[in-house]
């Protein structure tokens, strides 16, 4: 649907008790409910001259509902030649095995340098305004120092189907974590809702009911490494395969941290009392050192929502997560 334009809505009656965004998304099924939604926050959907500005709101019926497509941000995303690991690609969706270190989108102080910015320069300007300006295309994300598989839409409808997917947990995702001790069980599910913490806003937290959002991850420990690993217990660190049944802001590291193994080289939720476990050395002092959250996006799996296909794609550990195990193999 193009930018810049005005479009005219009528609500049938069967659908004047649906929230606003709902009912506007059954009229304009070209654009997403997310990007319906924040038409309706910024101030561009209209009845009857009155500016509508609560998705929840019932529709109603009667005057026409006005849609008012702005054109694109001036501070939209700028397109950037970055290369780009490119496990599949069509005209309808593509998937990236990302680097550690690179941001998926641009915010305050990752202006430029993004995936955002490199899938724009790759995809093209059709990109822009998919799933909203500032993250075209993008479905879920995974944090600057996470490596992995990650997937982008490059239409509406495919952005709309695969977000659904992903929260109807109909999308598979495995991840390799490094993490201190080995978790007991050896496999296990972690459940509890995941918002701010109260004592530290810029991280995240298991909180109680009725705060936060429910979160669930299942784990399975692949590999133990240092004292005790030999006996089949205990050890300093384990190789752990974590799969997300919900998707919520840095959930493996969170809810590791909360049984009490967080992630090795974890900067939020790692813990000093971890590296204790590491012996001297240099294999030791390499462990103790690692630099970021040991964390891998590995496995993805999915149906491509144009062509009913199943889609499943596995990455390697990258370099670093490689050289960790090596070294951990030594204590």
């Amino acid at each position: 649907m193009p930018t810049g334009v005005s479009v005219e809505i009528e609500i049938p009656p069967e659908d004047n008790k649906l929230r606003l965004d709902r009912a506007l998304q059954r009229q304009l099924p070209e654009l997403s409910r997310t990007r319906l939604k924040q038409l309706i926050l910024a101030g561009h959907i209209a009845r009857g001259g009155t500016v509508l500005r609560d998705p929840a709101q019932r529709a109603g019926s009667g005057a026409r509902i006005v849609v008012m497509l702005p054109e694109p941000d001036d501070a939209a995303p700028a397109a950037q030649p970055i290369p780009l690991d490119i496990r599949f690609e069509d005209s309808h969706l593509i998937v990236i095995d990302k680097p550690v270190g690179m941001v998926v989108h641009p915010a305050p102080g990752n202006p430029e340098g993004t995936l955002v910015n490199a899938l724009l320069a790759h995809c093209g300007p059709s990109l822009a305004g998919i799933g909203g300006v500032r993250r075209p295309g993008i479905v879920h994300r995974l944090d600057k120092d996470t490596s992995g598989l990650l997937v982008a839409a490059k239409t509406d409808a495919v952005h709309r189907a695969l977000s659904h997917d992903f929260a109807r947990r109909d999308v598979e995702r495995a991840y390799s974590a490094l993490c201190w001790g080995t978790p007991l069980p050896v496999s296990g599910e972690i459940a509890g809702n995941i918002g701010r913490s109260a004592v530290n806003r810029k991280k995240m937290a298991v909180v109680a009911k009725g705060r936060g959002k429910p979160a669930v991850t299942r784990y399975r420990v692949e590999r133990r490494f240092g004292a005790g690993a030999g006996a089949g217990i205990g050890g300093a660190a384990a190789l752990v395969e974590c799969r997300l049944l919900t998707g919520r802001t840095h959930q493996i590291r969170v809810h590791m941290a909360h049984i009490g193994h967080p992630l090795i080289g974890d900067p939020a939720y790692g813990t000093r009392a971890g590296r204790a476990v590491a012996r001297a050395g240099a294999a030791g002092a390499a462990v103790a050192d690692f630099p970021r959250q040991a964390l891998h996006a590995r496995l993805l799996g999915f149906t491509h929502p144009a062509t009913g296909e199943l889609l499943r794609f596995e990455s390697a550990l990258p370099a670093d997560m490689a050289a960790l195990i090596a070294n951990l193999e030594l204590l």
